[in-house]
């Protein structure tokens, strides 16, 4: 039986790749040139509920059989800032949606917009799937678009690329509640009891000796999909940050601390992030270091969170190659490391249709710094506040429980229940 589904999905990846021409074909360039090889890959895609949707077969090129700067020259690899798609399809993508009246921004090149009269229509695009922002304008679209592609129309947003959506009246909320679990099942720590703190005070990691974690596959797989994970838990880009530095070798203590995480995770499978709907559009952002970061290398980690009124919408956490000689340099780089961040998020507003003429409050903890970061131009306006209500706090150090829980919840990240 799941011989025959296979069969089918297969059949159906074939008849869309010829439906949507695809391919050209070519003869090979001289100087004894070779084909690139292809192969199946296979995967079952689950609802949000966790059972089976569908079966999903792709056949992919093997591109990891190239040499950069024998068999190419150039990368792409063009996927929604989240900040890939195969070159030829989203060319052929695009074009289609420019020929439909659709400008494509600057600032994310898989946004396009649309603006006839009183519509405007916005169409955010990963590899092959579509989120739309208007259901009324969405059949005339659909419509359109079909003369080109197939579609198949998903409904409302409840599940896209691992993101649960759960909607009222007072917003939206997002959360990796299904993906958080098959981790937490892939490791086998269902029944484990959770852990406070995703990663201890005080740690030393960079420092650590012992045995090399036999299995470096599995702790580069994990910390990977944890690094997914942060796309909606702030709480975890600190932790995952320090994990990830230890990819090429890890040792049996990086795994400990990694399942460490795994336990933290299980207390918490349905935090996600509330996105309010009478927040004010006017951004804000907070930003903070960390002067010893990397006690091997004097690097110093910058971390920032921008909120769009009272919603958290953009956070990173990273170490920058840069050695400074004070706390208020350390600031100082990372309000400037921020405000590329700001600088973006207004253009991309701008291409939404939202105008932000009044200068973004940037706070920080450093008196000093704010003295320094006098801005004329208007674009950002300095605010200095107390280390205690300093939420980048939690994307620069290992906290406490209980201050963890506070910056949580002042940042608006909430338990997430799942649609129904």
């Amino acid at each position: 039986m799941l011989i025959k589904k296979w069969c089918k999905a297969m059949q159906k990846e074939i008849d869309a790749l010829e439906a949507n021409q695809t391919w050209d074909v070519t003869d090979l360039p001289p100087s004894r040139k070779k084909a690139i090889s292809s192969k199946w890959v296979y995967k079952l895609k689950f609802n949000s509920d966790g059972t089976l949707e569908t079966h999903k077969a792709r056949l992919v090129v093997m591109g990891n059989h190239q040499k950069e700067g024998t068999n190419f020259k150039e990368t792409f690899a063009l996927v929604a800032k989240m900040t890939i798609a195969p070159r030829y399809w989203f060319s052929k993508l695009s074009t289609a949606l420019r020929e439909l009246g659709f400008t494509q921004s600057y600032q994310d090149y898989s946004l396009f917009s649309l603006r006839q009269g009183e519509l405007i229509l916005h169409v955010l695009v990963y590899v092959d799937d579509f989120v739309v922002n208007d259901l009324h304008a969405i059949n005339e679209f659909k419509l359109q678009l079909n003369k080109c592609f197939h579609m198949k129309d998903l409904g409302k947003l409840k599940y896209f690329l691992g993101i649960e959506v759960s909607r009222g009246p007072d917003g939206f909320c997002l959360s990796q509640r299904k993906y958080a679990l098959d981790i937490i099942t892939e490791v086998g720590l269902l029944g484990a009891k959770p852990s406070l703190v995703p990663i201890e005070q005080n740690q030393k990691l960079a420092y650590v000796k012992g045995p090399a974690f036999d299995n470096p596959e599995q702790y580069r797989r994990l910390v990977g999909r944890f690094i997914y994970l942060t796309i909606t838990r702030p709480d975890l880009s600190y932790a995952v940050h320090i994990l990830s530095q230890f990819m090429k070798a890890p040792l049996v203590a990086h795994w400990e601390a990694t399942l460490r995480l795994v336990r933290y995770l299980k207390g918490s499978p349905t935090l996600g992030i509330f996105l309010r709907s009478d927040s004010e559009l006017h951004s804000s952002a907070y930003c903070d270091s960390d002067y010893k970061a990397c006690p091997r290398t004097c690097w110093f980690l910058s971390a920032y969170i921008v909120y769009l009124g009272d919603s958290p919408i953009s956070w990173k956490t990273k170490k920058q190659k840069t050695v400074s000689s004070s706390s208020a340099e350390v600031e100082y780089r990372a309000m400037a490391y921020t405000l590329k961040e700001i600088k973006w998020l207004k253009a991309l507003m701008r291409t939404l249709g939202v105008d932000h003429p009044q200068p973004i409050d940037l706070h920080c903890d450093n008196q000093a710094t704010t003295y320094i970061a006098a801005n004329h131009a208007k674009l950002i306006a300095t605010q200095h506040i107390s280390t205690s209500d300093q939420v980048a706090d939690l994307l620069t150090k290992a906290l406490p429980g209980s201050t963890i829980a506070r910056l949580m919840s002042t940042l608006g990240v909430g338990h997430y229940v799942p649609p129904t």
